[in-house]
C-alpha cells in the first residue's frame, strides 16, 4: 500500500509540472488548468488513503471539510466579477500561506504536548527551521494578502461608512522591518535549543504577521500586480516548507512550483514597471494614495464623428485598460474589430500592457474570453514602435499605462514602461471621464489636439460606436 501511496503522489507531481507547462499558452491554458486540478484531486485522495493506512483518518472531519471547502470556493468563483478577480486572487493567497502556516504549526504542537515526539540532531534542526520558516512566510503572506486586497479594493465599508485603504510607508520603516525578520531568525534559532517552549511559536507568529502588514503598507498606485505576484510566490514557498516538516514529497514539489513561477512572473512585472525587487520591499514607490487635482478640461467627441474619422482607416490599435474590465465590454470591442475588418479591411491589433489591470495578465484572459486571436495580443515591447504607422489608437479604460507622466522621471509613474499611444496619428479614448488613475496622476494625453474624447460606459461607448460604423 505504501508503494501505491508513493505512485500517487508521483502521478500528482507529474500532472502539476504538466499542467503548469500548459499555462504557459492561452490556447492550452484550459487544459492545463483541468491537469492542475486533476493533480490536485490525486494528491488529496492519495493523501487521505495515507492516512487510512496510518489508522488517524477522521472521515466525517475530512468529508466535511471537503464539502465545506468546494462549496465555498465554487460560491466564491462564481459570484466574483472579473474587476474583483484581482482581489480574490491576493485573498486565495493569503489563505494558501495561512493554511501552510496552520499545518506547521499543528505539527509543532504535537512536540509541545508530547516531549518525546521530538526529533534530534538533524532532523530536529531541519524541521525546527522549516517550522520558523513557513510561520514566518505563511502568516507574513496572510496579512500581507489580506492589506493588498483591500488595498485593490480601495478601502473597506464599516457599518455603512467608507474607510480608505492607507499607502503609507516613512523611510524609517525599513529598518524596523530588517530588525523584525532577524527577530525571527533569532528566535528560530532559540527554538531549535527549546522545541518545547511554546512562546517562541506564538512570537514568531506574532512578528510575522506584523511584518506582512508593514512590507505592503508602502506598496501603492500601479504597482499592486507586482506585490500580488510576489505574495503568490510567497504562498508556494510556505507551502514547501511546510511539506519538509510533514515529509510530505508532493507538497514540496507543488509549494516550490508555485514558489518558482510566483518569483519568475514577480521578476518579469518588475521589469515592466522598471522597478527592482528590493524596491518592491524596501521603498515606497507606488504614491502615497494622493489623487492629483484636475484643473483642464476636454470636449468630447460622440460616436459619429470617431466613426466618420474610422472610414477607411488601414491599422487600429486596440489599447485595453482596467476600464474594459469593469464595464465589461470586451464583447463589443470584438465586435468593433470585426467591423472594421469586414468594411474597410483595416489590421487590427491589441497593445497589452503587462501590468494593465489589477493582475497579470488581466487584459489577456478579459479578450480570450470574447474569443479574439492570440495572434492579435501583441506585448508592449514590441508593438510599441507600430504605433507611428498606426491611423487611429483605441484606448478602452486604460489611463497609468498610457500616461506620457511616465516618461518624465517624477511622480509615482516614473520610469514606468508605458504604451505610445501618444506617437499614433489619431488618438480615441473610451472613459467615464477625466479622472486620474489608479496612480493619482493626471493624463496629458487626454488633452491632446489629436485626442478625442468618448465619455461615459465603456459597454455603451462601443455598442453606440459599432452601430455608427455599421450605419457608414
Amino acid at each position: 500500500m505504501e508503494d501505491w501511496i508513493a505512485v500517487g503522489y508521483l502521478i500528482s507531481a507529474a500532472l502539476f509540472i504538466f499542467g503548469l507547462k500548459k499555462l504557459g499558452h492561452p490556447k492550452t491554458a484550459p487544459f492545463g488548468n483541468q491537469l492542475g486540478a486533476t493533480g490536485m484531486l490525486v494528491a488529496v485522495l492519495t493523501t487521505v488513503l495515507s492516512m487510512q493506512v496510518a489508522g488517524n483518518a477522521n472521515w466525517e472531519l475530512i468529508i466535511a471539510g471537503l464539502i465545506l471547502g468546494s462549496l465555498i470556493g465554487y460560491w466564491m468563483a462564481v459570484k466574483v466579477e472579473m474587476t474583483g478577480m484581482p482581489e480574490l486572487v491576493a485573498l486565495f493567497n493569503g489563505f494558501g500561506g495561512a493554511a501552510s502556516a496552520l499545518v506547521a504549526l499543528s505539527e509543532i504542537q504535537k512536540f509541545i504536548a508530547d516531549s518525546t515526539t521530538v526529533p534530534e540532531g538533524l532532523e530536529l534542526t531541519v524541521t525546527m527551521v522549516a517550522a520558523g520558516l513557513s510561520a514566518l512566510v505563511g502568516w507574513m503572506t496572510l496579512t500581507g494578502s489580506m492589506l493588498a486586497m483591500y488595498k485593490l479594493k480601495g478601502g473597506i465599508e464599516v457599518f455603512g461608512k467608507w474607510i480608505k485603504t492607507p499607502t503609507w510607508g516613512p523611510t524609517w520603516l525599513n529598518p524596523v522591518k530588517i530588525l523584525l525578520f532577524l527577530g525571527v531568525i533569532a528566535l528560530i534559532i532559540a527554538s531549535i535549543e527549546d522545541p518545547t517552549n511554546e512562546q517562541y511559536l506564538w512570537a514568531i507568529i506574532g512578528i510575522s504577521c506584523v511584518l506582512g502588514i508593514i512590507l505592503v503598507l508602502p506598496i501603492g498606485g500601479a504597482d499592486m500586480p507586482v506585490v500580488v505576484s510576489l505574495l503568490n510566490s510567497l504562498s508556494g514557498i510556505a507551502a514547501a516548507f511546510t511539506g519538509f516538516i510533514i515529509g510530505n514529497s508532493v507538497l514540496i514539489i507543488a509549494g516550490s512550483l508555485v514558489g518558482a513561477s510566483g518569483l519568475i512572473l514577480t521578476f518579469i512585472m518588475c521589469k515592466a514597471m522598471n522597478r527592482r525587487l528590493i524596491d518592491v520591499l524596501f521603498k515606497s514607490f507606488g504614491g502615497d494614495g494622493e489623487k492629483q487635482s484636475l484643473t483642464r478640461t476636454k470636449v468630447g467627441s460622440d460616436a459619429d464623428e470617431v466613426a466618420m474619422m474610422l472610414d477607411g482607416a488601414q491599422k487600429v490599435i486596440i489599447v485595453p485598460g482596467y476600464g474594459m474590465a469593469v464595464s465589461q465590454c470586451q464583447h463589443q470591442v470584438k465586435e468593433f474589430a470585426d467591423l472594421m475588418k469586414e468594411k474597410f479591411d483595416t489590421e487590427i491589433k491589441y497593445a497589452i500592457h503587462p501590468v494593465a489591470g489589477r493582475m497579470p495578465g488581466h487584459m489577456n484572459v478579459l479578450l480570450a474570453e470574447a474569443n479574439v486571436p492570440y495572434e492579435q495580443l501583441i506585448e508592449m515591447d514590441e508593438i510599441n514602435s507600430e504605433f507611428p504607422d498606426c491611423d487611429v489608437a483605441l484606448v478602452i479604460g486604460a489611463n497609468d499605462t498610457t500616461n506620457p507622466a511616465a516618461r518624465s522621471g517624477e511622480g509615482p509613474l516614473a520610469g514606468m514602461p508605458i504604451i505610445d499611444a501618444d506617437a499614433a496619428r489619431t488618438v480615441v479614448i473610451i472613459k467615464r471621464s477625466l479622472s486620474v488613475g489608479y496612480a493619482g496622476v493626471d493624463n496629458d494625453l487626454f488633452y491632446m489636439d489629436k485626442t478625442m474624447m468618448l465619455f461615459g460606459d465603456g459597454k455603451a461607448m462601443m455598442a453606440g460606436l459599432n452601430t455608427a460604423v455599421k450605419e457608414i
